[in-house]
C-alpha cells in the first residue's frame, strides 16, 4: 500500500501494463505481451525528505524542503510536531522549526499510512538528544537496533528489549568512529554527527550512499561540515 508502489504501477500502467488495485491489499496483474518504451518522473523520496527533516530537529534548527505530498510523511510530522517542531505546510513546501531541545516522543513502526520503519532509526538518533524517555516499538523488521552499540558509543541512553527500545535522551552526543550496519541505521549516524560535539567519522559508508544521492552536498548546503570519503575505512 506503500506509496513507491502506486508510483511503480503508474509507471508500469503508463508502458502498456495491467495492474490493478496499486495501493490497495491486494494488486491483480494481467499480463501483457510487451511493454512500450516511455519518459516518466519517479516520485520524490519520502524518506530521504523525513531524514532531512530530522536533521533540522536535532540540530534545533529550521528547514525549508520543496516537496509536493507531504501526506505520504504524515505520521513523521505529527511526531515532530509531538517533539516541539513548529510546521507549517504551503505552496508545496514543508517549512519547520525545531525548539532549542525536543521533547520525547512514543513510536510503533507501522505498515504504510503507520509510522515507516525506514524513519524509526532516523527519529531514534533525533531522540537522543530530546527531554525525557522516548519509547520505540519495531513491528515490521527484525533487527533493526543494529544501530544502537553505535550511538552509545557517542553516548547515547538506549535499552533493547525485543521489539522496544527506550531512549533517555541526553544533554548532548559525542563525537566518536562509528560503523554503519546498513541504509538508515548509517543515516541516522550521520544525523548524531551533526547534534555531536567533536568529529564523528562514519565508515561503511556504502550503505548510506546506496539510498541517499549527494547526502553530503544536501546537509551542507543546509551548514553541516561533512566531508565525504569513499574507498577508505
Amino acid at each position: 500500500m506503500e506509496p513507491e508502489i502506486v508510483d511503480l504501477a503508474k509507471c508500469l500502467n503508463k508502458m502498456g501494463a495491467k495492474i490493478e488495485g496499486a495501493g490497495t491489499n491486494i494488486i491483480k496483474i494481467t499480463g501483457v505481451q510487451r511493454l512500450k518504451d516511455i519518459s516518466y518522473t519517479v516520485m520524490e523520496d519520502r524518506i530521504e525528505a523525513g531524514t532531512l527533516l530530522c536533521a533540522g530537529a536535532i540540530t534545533g534548527g529550521s528547514i525549508c524542503l520543496n516537496y509536493k505530498t507531504p501526506e505520504h510523511i504524515t505520521p513523521l510530522i505529527n511526531k515532530l510536531e509531538e517533539a516541539g517542531c513548529k510546521i507549517n505546510i504551503e505552496n508545496k513546501k514543508i517549512y519547520m522549526q525545531a525548539p532549542k531541545k525536543l521533547k520525547a516522543v512514543d513510536i510503533k513502526t507501522m505498515p504504510y499510512p503507520g509510522f515507516p520503519t525506514d524513519m524509526q532509526s532516523i527519529l531514534a538518533s533525533t531522540l537522543t538528544i530530546a527531554k525525557g524517555t522516548s519509547v520505540i516499538i519495531e513491528n515490521i523488521f527484525e533487527n533493526r537496533y543494529r544501530y544502537v552499540p553505535e550511538l552509545k558509543k557517542m553516548g547515547a541512553k538506549i535499552t533493547i528489549e525485543g521489539k522496544t527500545a527506550v531512549i533517555k535522551g541526553v544533554r548532548k552526543l559525542s563525537g566518536a568512529k562509528v560503523k554503519s550496519t546498513d541504509l538508515r541505521g548509517g543515516a541516522c549516524l550521520v544525523l548524531a554527527g551533526l547534534a555531536a560535539k567533536g568529529i564523528t567519522t562514519v565508515t561503511n559508508i556504502e550503505y548510506i550512499l546506496r539510498g541517499y544521492e549527494n547526502i553530503d552536498k544536501k546537509l551542507n548546503k543546509l551548514g553541516a561540515k561533512i566531508i565525504l570519503k569513499e574507498g577508505e575505512d
